[in-house]
């Protein structure tokens, strides 16, 4: 740049240091993986994209009720996404992520029936040649936690990378808008295991998450990568006053 025409007007010391940023805009599913989309786009264009097999997406509309708030729903039992992949959750919980917090990645074990090789197993699930019906009839739900989560406040930067053995290590990122932001990216996820999960709040107010698994709690079936964000040290003479 420093040659160009266009910049003669400075001195050469800032000419040589001048630097282009790239607007080239990437590929679809280069986008996907690292700059990520809106989850109403994500919808719009799931043909294209290089999807994580086992992921959903639920799109969900919030209905405004004047003078009171508005009013939006996840599903009904046997209905909707869920009721066609069967899963319904036997745990529900809700967490608040203060604006500008993450949750580190974390991963749920995936269960292998006993004889079978991960990754025979897995095509079974999601093989190209695999029946739809009878893949899902074979998810283990009792057995693995499964994930479904939605936002009634916020705004959600989620992070997915698949890490199971056989398929592809694809990977999502893309950003769900919390009840409070009424449009096309009011939207659930639903996670397998073997797909590693990051959050993060994005903007100036706090996430308000609901979340459901298929399994009740247990600590021993989360692993965590990469979740130093979550462990925020107070100022170091803190500590030293406190010692």
């Amino acid at each position: 740049m420093s040659t160009e025409p266009t910049w003669h007007g400075l001195r050469p010391t800032a000419r040589d240091i001048l630097a282009r940023r790239d607007y080239s805009a990437p590929a679809p599913s280069e986008r996907l993986a690292r700059g990520g989309f809106a989850a109403g786009e994500v919808l719009a264009r799931r043909a294209e994209l290089p999807w994580i097999p086992g992921v959903e997406l639920v799109a969900r509309t919030i209905h405004p009720q004047r003078f009171r708030g508005h009013f939006g729903e996840l599903g009904r039992a046997g209905e909707g996404v869920l009721g066609s992949i069967g899963f319904w959750p036997r745990q529900w919980a809700s967490a608040t992520m203060h604006a500008g917090s993450a949750k580190g990645f974390h991963i749920h074990p995936p269960h292998i029936p006993e004889g079978e090789r991960p990754e025979a197993w897995f095509q079974k699930l999601f093989g190209d040649t695999a029946e739809p019906a009878a893949a899902m009839a074979l998810r283990p739900y009792a057995l693995e936690q499964w994930d479904v989560m939605f936002f009634l406040q916020g705004r959600a930067e989620i992070w997915l990378v698949d890490e199971r053995a056989g398929l592809e290590r694809r990977r999502m990122r893309f950003f769900i808008d919390g009840d409070n932001h009424r449009g096309p990216d009011n939207a659930a996820v639903i996670i397998p295991p073997g797909v590693a999960h990051a959050l993060r709040s994005e903007g100036s107010e706090d996430l308000v998450m609901v979340y459901g698994t298929s399994t009740t709690f247990d600590p021993a079936n989360e692993g965590r990568i990469a979740h130093g964000c979550e462990a925020d040290q107070p100022p170091q003479g803190w500590a030293d006053y406190w010692a």
